[in-house]
């Protein structure tokens, strides 16, 4: 599909036809080609002056072109930059893309138009080796300091067996220990001021505060934090790595790590890009079934939260009583899936299999003991005068902050903004079912919660609609490039069961392009961006999450408080280190 005629014909008003090149893209997403001279130019256009602006910076990522075969429309490259803006007014996507040569791997930062370009484009520079002129502190931000390469080039290494062998020496742990030592003055932050001493406090990597290994360094001044500097990139596994050596079908199971907490909502995010891209259509059946385990993993994802959230802020009880009520559903899960925590169930084109006998019973029962058990949270939980004094008006965030550095899912909504991606641009029949958008007014970590609990209600609410209108027919697609032929078929022509050997071993050879598939997952927005050079594999596979920006929103929503504020921000922030590090 070539891009939006209007938009295209607005930008080359604005900035010449020259300057503006479009290309047709698979997913509908308004692509165009710009060079490094002209993209602040471009998106400062996008965000500040187009009518209908792109207000959201969604995401900055790169690609190494070096070893493409297919190329038909694009500008010669060694490496792409590619930029994501969302319109909230449009209800659309923008994909600019900057062609770069080896010798001169540097274009301007925009960290001038949105703050949250900085850990984007620290991140390019760290996996790409990719310049941001004038950004403000362009250091690694996934690898350790000391690292050597950029691991998303093509020639970085992918597994451990193709390095040498690994020493540790006395040398290098002195060194790395000197690495990790944090320089105030690095960050622009100042030790003293005034006659002034400030303290800079460690909170992690260890902290069970910061729900698993997170290190946040705080600026005080006596008990108020100044500022604060999160350091990521302790779970950092090299997931889209992995992505790119993994054939199509099997990098399905990885997905399942990212959000760890969210199970098979990852693997919908990475099939609805993959399904864009081959141009698969999933039946009714394996739309509906998709969407009635995916909520199920929602709740089970919030309970986590909830119990969590609560203990972080000094209640013990909730936690033990919301993860007794996620085992009911890691019950439901194995019943169906044969797995709990890591179904890897999904499949390309639909599921692994129909659901079991009994299926109903079990929804039924869950749906009947769910909704009492919240109701008992609630006076637990939402109604304590401690939990309020402890969350209300702590960690606020307006929504034209929340729009400016990224935020999407319950964050967004707590601010008081109406958006949900399942309503807004729904994919696997989500336009069929009614549900709710909870929203609050101020922000803060409070309406966090009561975001978060009454999503709860609304995904109950969508599994028993999947449950009363369970639509008859196939689970899965007979497209050819999303699922082996039924094995019946494969015991009476040998065609067939090539055909089937083939599928199983190397998987579907997908024909060049790219495609987004952005899902509304319970932290937020996670969206898949894989291209494909005509082979059994993925050449790049990008993986935007929600819990990465929102992240770098903590030193905006801890400033002028105090440590145990800083603890109940970081709960509600609702974030998975995995989903941060990828």
């Amino acid at each position: 599909m070539i891009a939006n005629a209007t938009i295209l014909q607005e930008l080359q008003q604005k900035l010449g036809e020259a300057s503006i090149a479009p290309q047709a893209v698979r997913d509908q997403v308004p692509t165009f080609w710009t060079s490094r001279e002209k993209v602040h130019e471009v998106v400062q256009y996008l965000k500040n002056e187009v009518a209908k602006p792109y207000r959201m910076l969604y995401d900055i990522t790169a690609t190494d072109d070096r070893v493409r075969q297919h190329r038909e429309g694009m500008p010669a490259s060694d490496f792409t930059v590619i930029y994501h803006l969302l319109s909230f007014e449009r209800n659309e996507y923008i994909r600019i893309k900057v062609p770069l040569k080896e010798d001169s791997l540097s274009l301007p930062t925009i960290t001038d138009v949105w703050p949250a370009a900085n850990w984007y484009e620290r991140e390019v520079w760290d996996m790409f080796g990719i310049k941001f002129d004038g950004h403000p502190f362009l250091a690694r931000i996934l690898m350790p300091k000391t690292w050597v390469g950029h691991p998303l080039r093509k020639d970085h290494p992918a597994r451990a067996t193709e390095m040498g062998p690994f020493s540790q020496s006395q040398e290098k742990v002195d060194a790395e220990q000197e690495a990790l030592r944090f320089r105030p003055e690095e960050w622009g932050m100042k030790r003293s001021e005034d006659g002034t001493d400030f303290i800079f406090l460690n909170v992690g990597p260890q902290h069970p505060g910061t729900h698993g290994v997170l290190r946040v360094v705080v600026q005080l001044d006596g008990e108020v934090i100044l500022d604060c500097v999160p350091e990521i990139g302790f779970h950092h596994r090299g997931a889209e790595k992995m992505g790119e050596r993994q054939t199509w079908h099997t990098f399905i199971p990885y997905t399942d790590r990212i959000d760890y907490l969210a199970g098979v909502i990852n693997e919908l995010a990475y099939l609805t890009a993959f399904e864009k891209l081959a141009g698969i259509e999933v039946p009714p059946r394996g739309q509906v079934i998709r969407v009635m385990m995916s909520e199920l993993f929602r709740i089970a994802s919030h309970l986590v939260w909830y119990g969590t959230f609560a203990q972080d802020v000094g209640q013990m009880s909730p936690v033990f009583y919301c993860f007794n009520d996620r085992e009911r559903i890691f019950d439901i899960v194995e019943a169906v899936c044969g797995a709990r925590m890591h179904p890897v169930w999904f499949r390309i084109g639909g599921t692994s299999l129909d659901l079991p006998d009994g299926w109903e019973g079990m929804f039924r029962d869950f749906l009947k003991y769910m909704p009492p058990r919240l109701d008992e949270y609630d006076r637990t939980v939402m109604k304590n005068r401690i939990f309020k004094a402890r969350t209300q008006g702590v960690g606020v965030m307006t929504v034209e902050q929340a729009v400016e550095w990224g935020v999407t899912g319950p964050m967004l909504r707590a601010a008081g903004m109406e958006w949900d991606f399942r309503k807004k641009q729904p994919y696997s029949g989500y336009e069929n079912f009614e549900f709710d958008i909870p929203t609050a007014t101020h922000g803060d970590c409070y309406d966090r919660a009561v975001i978060h609990v009454e999503e709860m209600r609304q995904s109950l609410r969508i599994i028993e609609q999947c449950v009363n209108n369970m639509p008859a027919g196939p689970y899965k697609s007979d497209h050819p490039l999303a699922v082996p032929p039924r094995k019946e078929h494969t015991m009476h022509d040998i065609e067939t069961l090539i055909t089937h050997f083939l599928g199983v071993s190397w998987g579907p050879v997908v024909p060049p392009g790219e495609a987004l598939g952005a899902i509304e997952a319970p932290k937020g927005n996670n969206g898949y961006y894989l291209t494909s050079d005509g082979s059994t594999y993925s050449y790049r596979t990008h993986i935007r999450t929600p819990s990465f920006a929102h992240m770098q929103t903590l030193p905006l929503q801890c400033r002028g408080l105090l440590i145990p504020d800083l603890l109940a921000i970081l709960g509600s922030i609702d974030f998975v280190l995995a989903d941060v590090d990828r």
